[in-house]
């Protein structure tokens, strides 16, 4: 018996051994980059210093964790990298003849996919489609969709291969792209559901490709109630959650779009964990996914484990050979960015703009007004906190003066709209206050921290009417508008002509949508006119052109009660600046 019992286990040993010898273990490493904006070099050429994140320090962690043979490295970028800085508006606009920048770095970088992002979509499609051509790798969005067609306008998915290790990646963008940009810049394109799309998706995949791995990379967010979205509703901006967790078949989902950090493991309906990645934005982090699979000689999966984590760039040199390598362009862009325009009188502040009427936002205001020569301009703060100094300013400083690529419309609104539009801005901006011991500004508490309710570029004001807020009086019934800054009346039935971006005349923060109630379908039917430039080429030739400018105040409205306000102001300073 014993000697039966020998022979057994050393049949048994024998057998393990072949079995594990048939076995293959690979450790496969998923580097993503998402919501660059731009940071392209160590550099910020809108504040005229050094920035922490960037592609030139990427690539030194990409290139040390390439150099280890024990593991396969797949680089990953996840969207909105054509808009932000500098860098990428001269490659996209003033030097457009030459391979884009964008398409040149990753290229030089070794990419291995992309999917499109809003803020890519923003730039047109002689960008973005020029971007995808010179790209060595393909750029994905599953869910962007032909009208003509019926099929994906860019790359579904893409398959990668690793050491007999098959990795599907899936692209999605966000399909909130409708209510923020002009069909101009989207032909011929629809922005499917995303769930709806993920599954048909990972079902064709499964069936056709046979992949060991499957990776999401979605240019989406992870709160799928952001803004107050209903998180049923199809098309929702941040579905990247709801596809973790409704869509098995994921084993990494790469997000972005919301800017907001994130490594954690969620559920699925099977119960598999998933592990979902955002880096936030400006190459500032990066996300790490860990893969170590083992298959047998017929590729079937015997073991799988994922683990995740976010890395600090700033801890990293970069890249010399990066820096080299793109010298010429870096020097191009700061001689542009260095160029005078005009000069200012005063410094002015976006950081005085959340506690009533101030010389920056007036400033927007004039520009509208002066070149759509509309009644009444609508316009909000689109930095967080930008200051320009007196004296020359250059074209970096009109990036602080206005962020983004948008067009101006000249839109026809009713009073009773406008009325509407302003209502629903007090409501996201506002408190409602019952005594000067309430904060003006409207909060809320997110992880034990205190931030803003609604994103400050939410925050319109408008110019060309005379108009009071009454921040005791309940939402909806705060604004009153007590004429035009002609001298003549208001009037709630009149139509008016009105200056307004291409971001809010889409119904982007629902202004109006919500607030002037104003369907969505209609909007375009509103706008008169658009221009075929970006507002900021327009400022800067407006800037020009005046040579100097003295940035005025002209109060068109104010907030009550003012006694409350007063004191409100200075403890909301110190919260939403820490002084």
């Amino acid at each position: 018996m014993k000697r039966f019992n020998r022979l057994f286990f050393s049949v048994l040993l024998i057998f393990t051994a072949l079995t594990l010898a048939a076995q293959q273990e690979v450790t496969i490493k998923i580097l993503e980059t998402s919501d660059v904006h731009g940071a392209l070099f160590p550099f910020d050429f809108i504040r005229n210093k050094p920035m922490d994140g960037s592609l030139a320090r990427v690539f030194t962690y990409v290139k040390q964790e390439r150099s280890k043979s024990d593991q396969q490295v797949i680089l990953l970028d996840n969207g909105d990298i054509l808009q932000g800085q500098p860098t990428v508006y001269y490659s996209n606009f003033i030097d457009s003849a030459n391979p884009n920048i964008v398409s040149q770095m990753l290229n030089y970088m070794g990419y291995d996919a992309a999917t499109v992002g809003n803020h890519d979509i923003e730039t047109g499609p002689a960008v973005y489609q020029k971007v995808v051509k010179e790209s060595n790798f393909p750029w994905l969005g599953a869910n962007a969709v032909s009208t003509t067609t019926d099929h994906p306008v860019f790359k579904p998915y893409t398959i990668l291969e690793r050491n007999g290790i098959r990795i599907a990646v899936l692209g999605l963008i966000t399909p909130g792209i409708p209510k923020w940009l002009p069909k101009i810049l989207w032909p011929n394109m629809q922005f499917n559901d995303m769930v709806e799309s993920a599954k048909y998706w990972v079902k064709h995949i499964q069936k056709k490709e046979k992949p060991q791995i499957i990776i999401g990379l979605f240019h989406s967010g992870y709160d799928a109630t952001y803004g107050g979205a209903n998180a049923e509703e199809r098309n929702n901006e941040n579905a990247a959650l709801l596809v973790a967790k409704q869509v098995p078949g994921f084993d990494v989902i790469l997000i972005g779009h919301d800017h907001k950090e994130l490594a954690k493991k969620y559920p699925n309906i099977n119960g598999d964990s998933v592990l979902v990645l955002d880096p936030g934005s400006s190459a500032r982090m990066l996300s790490e996914a860990t893969i170590t699979i083992s298959i047998d000689k017929c590729k079937k999966v015997k073991s799988k484990k994922v683990e995740g984590k976010l890395i600090a760039m700033k801890g990293y040199e970069p890249d010399t050979d990066f820096l080299n390598r793109f010298s010429d362009f870096y020097s191009k862009v700061n001689d542009f960015v260095s160029k005078p325009i005009g000069k200012f009188t005063k410094p002015i502040s976006s950081a005085n703009a959340y506690f009533g009427p101030t010389e920056f936002m007036d400033l927007i205001h004039d520009v509208q007004l002066k070149i759509s020569g509309a009644d009444i301009s609508l316009a909000a703060p689109l930095s967080f906190v930008s200051n320009i100094d007196s004296g020359n300013i250059t074209i970096s400083d009109m990036f602080k003066l206005y962020r983004f690529e948008n067009f101006l419309y000249t839109m026809e609104l009713t009073g009773k709209e406008i009325d509407g539009f302003l209502e629903h801005a007090a409501s996201l901006w506002f408190n409602t206050m019952t005594g000067p011991n309430d904060t003006l500004i409207r909060f809320k508490k997110e992880n034990g921290r205190i931030r803003l309710y609604a994103n400050y570029y939410n925050f319109d004001s408008a110019a060309g009417i005379y108009y009071t807020i009454d921040v005791s009086k309940p939402e909806g019934d705060r604004v009153t508008i007590t004429g035009m800054a002609d001298g003549t009346p208001f009037d709630f039935s009149k139509t008016y002509k009105v200056a307004i971006n291409s971001y809010r005349g889409n119904g982007g923060g629902g202004h109006l949508t919500e607030g002037a109630g104003i369907p969505h379908e209609e909007l375009a039917k509103r706008v008169v006119i658009s221009t075929d430039k970006d507002l900021r080429l327009y400022m800067m030739r407006y800037i020009e052109k005046q040579v100097e400018i003295e940035p005025q105040c002209h109060y068109y409205w104010k907030i009550a009660p003012e006694e409350w306000v007063k004191v409100a102001i200075e403890r909301d300073r110190k919260i939403l600046f820490n002084r």
